[in-house]
């Protein structure tokens, strides 16, 4: 059955090399990705999967896709991602990213009439801001699943690891204007609140643990230097290992602001400018049988680097406290290129790129294969996934 994987594979590189150039060379941004997800779907259509195009309550350019044994057996779900950058296109290899999770799925689906049970795909747009991972997890439409997996490109490989929880939280501050020099009283400064907000959280930096990021910019401070500012606004990630420990200090950061209002008489209102994303949950059982997979395909175990503490923040973080999930990144070039560069965008486009992608997606697949075939397996992510899961937030 793995060959018949791997034949599936190769049957269809071509049409597969064709989607992810179709994407990377069409760029469109989150939630306006209607060329990539139309071409998803007529992919995994074409290959006999029962579509829903945007599903109640996600963005118009999410989908689910399904293939059902009717047997039962294990659910075993890919994601794909197909937003691109502003300016950059996809520096991020979304491109590889979204094509990849439809080739994986269809390669494993070769192998349902065996194993029985279903393959799921969902589309989920915007990954780079606004993540549908966010609230496709909160509408429960990963709850059902045995593993959920993708891969992500990169110069190296390296094992699914962590993520840091974040929030992204936006203070608007409304003053009251007046002339500057000739009635400064009249006047309540909003910029005055927001400098305020900053030196709080300044001074709230030297209390708290080392994993945690707090940092901001002023969108908006007022228009002229002889003006009081009406308005002015500021904007944070607020970042840690977890979501146990971001939540407290969130908290203090907004006090930080509402310290401000009140020392300024302005009025404040508090809201998530982006989805607020959890903590990367890796089942460290799943990600032992994808690395497996890639040795099988030739990857020599020295080639794959253990994850170093993660420093950014992932929305696949929200899958994974739903069920057991993985995130690793698979090679698709030699050369040391950072993602969000143009030397990455061009590594995406590559024919170099594009065989790694389908590196990637063959162990994908076969570990799909792994776990659907062997109780034994599926139970070990199972037992590990409950024991270590963190009780889920509810996101505003």
């Amino acid at each position: 059955m793995r060959e018949a994987i791997r034949k599936k594979l190769e049957e269809n590189r071509p049409a597969f090399y064709e989607v992810s150039q179709y994407i990377g060379h069409n760029p469109e941004l989150g939630n306006e990705e209607f060329k990539a997800a139309d071409k998803l779907v007529s992919l995994l259509r074409d290959n006999g999967f029962e579509i829903e195009q945007n599903p109640e309550g996600q963005p118009a350019t999410a989908f689910a896709a399904k293939k059902d044994s009717g047997r039962p057996g294990a659910h075993i779900g890919f994601m794909c991602e197909y937003d691109a950058l502003p300016g950059l296109g996809h520096a991020c290899g979304h491109n590889l990213i979204g094509t990849q999770g439809a080739a994986a799925a269809i390669a494993f689906a070769a192998a349902l009439e065996e194993c029985g049970g279903s393959v799921y795909v969902y589309g989920t747009p915007a990954e780079e801001t606004n993540g549908a991972k966010v609230t496709m997890a909160d509408a429960g439409m990963f709850d059902h699943l045995d593993a959920a997996l993708m891969a992500h490109p990169s110069s190296d490989y390296v094992k699914s690891g962590s993520s840091l929880a974040m929030d992204a939280l936006e203070f608007s501050f409304y003053g009251k204007p007046a002339h500057a020099a000739a009635a400064p009283e009249e006047g309540i400064n909003a910029l005055d609140a927001v400098i305020q907000t900053f030196n709080g959280i300044n001074a709230l930096r030297q209390h708290v643990t080392p994993d945690i990021r707090i940092h901001g910019v002023i969108p908006e401070g007022g228009s002229a230097a002889n003006i009081v500012p009406e308005f002015a606004s500021a904007r944070f990630y607020v970042r840690a290992e977890t979501r146990k420990t971001v939540d407290p200090v969130s908290e203090k950061v907004k006090n930080c602001a509402r310290a401000a209002a009140l020392a300024t008489g302005a009025r404040l209102e508090i809201n998530n400018y982006e989805y607020s994303y959890d903590d990367m949950n890796t089942n460290e059982a799943l990600s032992s049988v994808f690395t497996a997979q890639l040795h099988t395909l030739g990857v020599p175990p020295e080639a794959i680097h253990e994850e170093e503490k993660g420093s950014g923040s992932l929305d696949m973080g929200n899958v994974s406290q739903r069920c057991p999930s993985i995130h690793p990144y698979v090679q698709i070039t030699r050369r040391p290129v950072s993602a969000h560069t143009d030397a990455f965008r061009e590594a995406a486009l590559s024919r170099e790129g594009f065989d790694g992608m389908m590196t990637g997606a063959g162990a994908l697949a076969l570990t799909a294969w792994e776990v659907a075939s062997n109780d034994a397996v599926r139970e070990r992510i199972r037992r590990e996934f409950d024991q270590r899961i963190h009780p889920v937030r509810q996101h505003q």
